[in-house]
């Protein structure tokens, strides 16, 4: 319990589990909602062709659709899709953690197929194994299993 200030002379407590499993009972009577799939990533890239011609040669994706005006396009892999949007330098590049649970296996596809890895495959202090592959525009994606 967890003292709250006294209020004219009397003194209050605090139950934190109260709080939690009357939120939890509100959540758990609503009625279902939607789904939602997986949100999209749309990376900065100086060139969206060049980009989606990148990830289908060195990661393995397929080439989805690119707009006529050169600005915006997509690759996918399984369940994975990313878009591209033609940026100019400087911009900061995305950050992607990718959880992959045949972990040495997907090293040694990317390794092999060229992709850039600029960390290793190697146990982390956080207890992550872990490695990082850049992009031809410095995006990072760390691929991880625990």
């Amino acid at each position: 319990m967890f003292p709250m200030l006294p209020t004219i002379g009397v003194e209050a407590t605090f139950e934190p589990s109260t709080a939690r499993d009357a939120w939890e009972d509100a959540v758990s009577q609503r009625e279902p909602r939607t789904t939602f799939a997986p949100p999209v990533p749309e990376l900065p890239v100086t060139d969206v062709e060049r980009a989606q011609r990148h990830y289908r040669d060195a990661l393995g994706f397929e080439i989805g659709w690119l707009d006529p005006s050169k600005e915006i396009g997509a690759v996918s892999r399984g369940e994975i899709a990313i878009f591209f949007r033609r940026r100019s330098m400087p911009f900061e590049p995305a950050v992607h953690w990718i959880f992959a649970a045949e972990i040495d296996a997907t090293y040694e596809e990317l390794r092999s197929s060229g992709a850039r890895i600029v960390e290793p495959l190697e146990m982390k202090p956080w207890g992550l194994r872990q490695f990082t592959v850049a992009d031809i525009d410095g995006n990072r994606f760390y691929f991880h299993c625990d």
